[in-house]
């Protein structure tokens, strides 16, 4: 299986909604035109930032197959699977390889609490289901069971299961992916804006950037710099990003992204509620950071 595509700088995109909570499709595809001008890698669509728990099935599927058309082969494109039930995922893997999307990213489950047997049995079900590349997508903060070293070091063994976003901001839990899997192929990306350098020098393959909606081509400079062997360059290019991560806690998740980018007059519009956007004392401040950096 071909996994040489999976490398680099992966914007999770958000999705544009109308008044209705639809896909906005001319400003989805504004969106990609905007991560692809700044030369990312790939494009996840539906992940967290896609907000693709306020999206009803046949919303999902449109946006997909709304992001898969306007990037036309320019770049890949992954599809965020982040169901409960094994069903469910089923579903939604065989979905996004009938759209063609080319590889899945896969939540474990919310809200249920699993044994690592579960949640082993629950990645191998759905892997087996389709043919695609599958990324596992570590984010225990947000949904309660983490993906231990141990247990990647078996998911790791499934054939299509090539590679892992890890969101856990625990660095040694990252570290200790690289290592156990280190010489097998297998793809660890940053999936903490802040830790990108650090995970490349470890040997992780690249990032899953929230801040890539907002500022690609500077998330894209960290990972050039260093591939290039300029590593003073890419700490500076991680050491400016920086600021604009740590003002995620400005609003609720992801409202910050979609707030940032209609402050660049990008039109990612409003997130889906119950989340609402920052407030203006927040927005101020959020405004202040990207004129800091030089965005605005």
């Amino acid at each position: 299986m071909d996994t040489s595509f999976i490398r680099g700088v992966i914007p999770p995109i958000v999705t544009p909604v109308d008044a209705d909570e639809c896909v906005d499709e001319q400003r989805l595809r504004r969106v990609v035109e905007h991560v692809i001008d700044g030369g990312v890698h790939g494009i996840l669509s539906l992940g967290s930032n896609g907000e693709f728990y306020g999206l009803d099935p046949e919303q999902q599927q449109r946006a997909v197959a709304v992001t898969i058309d306007q990037v036309n082969g320019r770049v890949p494109v992954y599809m965020g699977i982040g169901a409960i039930a094994t069903k469910e995922c089923v579903r939604l893997a065989r979905l996004g390889e009938s759209l063609k999307a080319q590889a899945l990213t896969i939540l474990p489950p919310m809200f249920v609490s699993l044994t690592e047997e579960e949640l082993y049995r629950h990645f191998l079900k759905v892997a087996e289901a389709v043919s695609l590349p599958i990324l596992l997508y570590n984010n225990p903060d947000r949904v309660g069971n983490n993906i231990s070293a141990g247990l990647l070091e078996r998911l790791a063994d499934i054939p299509n299961i090539v590679g892992v976003k890890d969101s856990s901001g625990d660095f040694t839990l990252t570290a200790e992916y690289i290592r156990r899997t280190r010489n097998t192929g297998f793809k660890v990306m940053a999936g903490r804006d802040v830790m990108i350098l650090a995970s490349l020098v470890y040997g992780a393959v690249g990032c899953v950037a929230s801040t890539a909606n907002i500022v690609p081509a500077l998330v894209v400079d960290i990972y050039r710099k260093f591939m290039a062997g300029d590593l003073q360059g890419a700490l500076e290019a991680q050491l400016t990003l920086a600021p604009l991560r740590m003002a995620f806690g400005l609003g609720s998740f992801p409202s910050v992204t979609k707030d940032a980018m209609n402050l660049l007059g990008l039109e990612a519009g409003r997130t889906i509620l119950p989340v609402g956007g920052c407030t203006e004392p927040n927005l101020s401040k959020l405004k202040d950071v990207l004129q800091a950096m030089g965005e605005l």
